[in-house]
């Protein structure tokens, strides 16, 4: 999922990028309010990390643009300032939730998979789909008690960002956008998703096979969950 961090202290900002990255997020950082509201205007984010001290921006209209031009956008507010009134306002303008400085990594990464359970109406980490479990949080799929070694990374974004989205058809563009960061031209787009939807395919299949994962001829692919 791509996540873009605002934050205008480069040793935080780069502590970040580190941390979340390690846990497969693809981050873009900006140091000025200036960057990141050239960012947001054109690209789309599944998170928006916002510090309000700024030194050429005020976080608070920073954050209008971001809920204005990316509404899906999970935005949370970083902050060393101690006033209630920014951190209400933040969360009148859309904000999802807030962190006062300093804050541990570990905080803000469990509170971004919180916020995505409840954005995408999952009630936990866990997901059960026809004998294949999928934990989101350590980031494994197993076929009862025994985990599937084979899947990739990459692969796992897949599954991952399609459960996200269960029951809904998901765009190789889209599925490209949020997992590798970029939208590539659309000849290779669809044969590099293709590539990998097959590869998933073939290493579940030697357990039992994924009904779950369909594929919408001519549109892209979604993952089917009855409950």
């Amino acid at each position: 999922m791509n996540v873009l961090i605002i934050e205008d202290e480069k040793g935080l900002a780069d502590e970040l990028e580190i941390f979340l990255t390690n846990y497969n997020y693809m981050c873009e950082v900006c140091f000025t309010g200036t960057a990141a509201s050239e960012k947001i205007g054109v690209n789309l984010y599944d998170f928006i990390l916002i510090d309000l001290g700024l030194p050429d921006y005020d976080g608070l209209e920073l954050l209008k643009e971001a809920k204005k031009t990316n509404p899906e956008a999970v935005c949370i507010i970083l902050t060393a300032r101690a006033e209630v009134y920014d951190r209400v306002k933040g969360l009148d303008l859309g904000a999802d939730d807030y962190l006062p400085k300093p804050f541990s990594l570990l905080e803000l990464q469990s509170r971004m998979q919180a916020i995505t359970r409840r954005k995408f109406g999952l009630k936990q980490n866990l997901v059960d789909l026809g004998g294949f479990l999928i934990n989101l949080t350590d980031r494994t799929i197993s076929y009862y008690n025994t985990e599937i070694t084979t899947i990739t990374k990459k692969e796992f974004d897949l599954v991952a960002y399609l459960i996200l989205h269960k029951n809904r058809t998901l765009t190789r563009s889209q599925l490209s956008e949020h997992i590798w960061g970029s939208i590539i031209n659309d000849d290779y787009d669809s044969n590099y998703i293709d590539a990998h939807i097959k590869n998933i395919r073939k290493k579940l299949n030697v357990h039992a096979s994924p009904d779950w994962l369909e594929t919408v001829r001519g549109l892209g692919y979604k993952i089917k969950i009855n409950n």
